[in-house]
């Protein structure tokens, strides 16, 4: 499936050099990283583009983002290149996914990336390169509030918002292996895909989505996944929740829209509900703090491509050299699924 490898002597990189919009990504070309103890050089071919790499591209105010100039991305998929010493778990040639969060902030916007061979995993022989690196952040994302936090039980009622995006569409398509009663907000162009994956779509722009998922529940859902964020998002999700609900809290895309100035209005309303009697919100761990659980799960639902059994929605496959115009279309929305980097090599 791989094209006969091509010796490389430069490796591109997309850098962000200042702090604005989609304009301020440029492709620079430099030596190739050499692995130092412990770490694998790995020749990219898919790299995710996140929500995240966008707000850390507009603003030097989030925290965790470094000065320019810098490298996006979290989530990547290639070809074993090159073994650093003390190096035996993988072997060149080999094909893995893994994520970046040991680097610091992102790197995948990469030709050739260096990573500590503990963060990665081996990708089954067959497996499309861009569908596995959907697994590696949003998956893994999805996995973790429907599992680890919420811990959802078969039949269980949920209302899962942007059901179309990337970590939406990884929540339905986990969420039907688990045999729950799904309800997602998406937009009308999306609802025929949200029902394919097995749920009742509602319409965020034109219908209450608390008025309808009461409606359709007969009081509420047991569990809200919520990863948009925002003072009044937040509130009204917890509306939306029968007596006792869970509502699960993992990100911030209001940022997209209203600017980072969300955030701490976000952060007042989460301390605000953890007051509230009635309803539980709940925080989804730290991924990169959980190494073990990381490696696992990831070779799980690695397993569960191959077999067929989950199928990753895959919005646009967007050559390196073009990142700006993935950042353009992430902004501008109306897609389904996650936008996806590829290398040309």
């Amino acid at each position: 499936m791989l094209a006969e490898k091509v010796m490389a002597t430069k490796n591109h990189r997309v850098v962000v050099t200042r702090h604005g919009g989609p304009d301020v990504l440029h492709m620079i070309a430099e030596p190739l990283p050499e692995p130092q103890p412990g770490e694998v050089r790995v020749q990219v071919l898919a790299a995710g583009v996140s929500a995240y790499d966008l707000m850390h591209r507009s603003s030097g105010m989030l925290p965790g983002t470094p000065k320019p100039p810098f490298t996006l991305g979290e989530d990547v998929v290639g070809v074993v290149d090159k073994l650093g010493a003390g190096v035996t778990a993988v072997a060149p040639g080999e094909m893995v996914a893994g994520a970046t969060f040991k680097l610091g902030l992102g790197g995948g916007y990469s030709e050739y990336l260096c990573l500590p061979a503990t963060a990665l995993v081996p990708v089954p022989d067959g497996v499309d390169p861009v569908q596995a690196v959907c697994l590696v952040v949003n998956y893994l994302t999805a996995h973790m509030a429907m599992h680890r936090t919420a811990q959802v039980q078969r039949g269980e009622r949920v209302l899962i918002h942007g059901a179309a995006g990337g970590v939406g569409s990884a929540l339905l398509e986990l969420g039907k292996l688990s045999g729950l009663v799904m309800i997602g907000t998406a937009s009308r162009y999306n609802h025929d895909r949200v029902s394919a994956m097995g749920a009742t779509p509602i319409d965020y722009r034109t219908q209450d989505f608390v008025q309808w998922t009461r409606e359709l529940t007969g009081g509420g859902v047991d569990v809200v996944f919520d990863p948009i964020g925002g003072f009044r998002q937040l509130w009204r999700s917890s509306r939306a929740l029968r007596r006792n609900g869970r509502l699960v809290w993992f990100g911030v895309a209001a940022t997209k829209q209203a600017g980072l100035k969300v955030i701490p209005l976000t952060l007042l309303m989460v301390a605000l509900l953890k007051l509230l009697p009635g309803r539980r919100l709940l925080l989804t761990p730290d991924l990169s703090k959980e190494n073990n659980w990381y490696r696992n799960t990831l070779a799980e639902l690695l397993d569960l491509l191959a077999a067929g059994q989950i199928n990753p929605l895959v919005a646009a496959r967007i050559p390196l050299a073009e990142a700006a115009h993935a950042h353009e279309l992430l902004e501008r929305g109306g897609y389904a699924g996650k936008v996806v980097l590829v290398t040309t090599l």
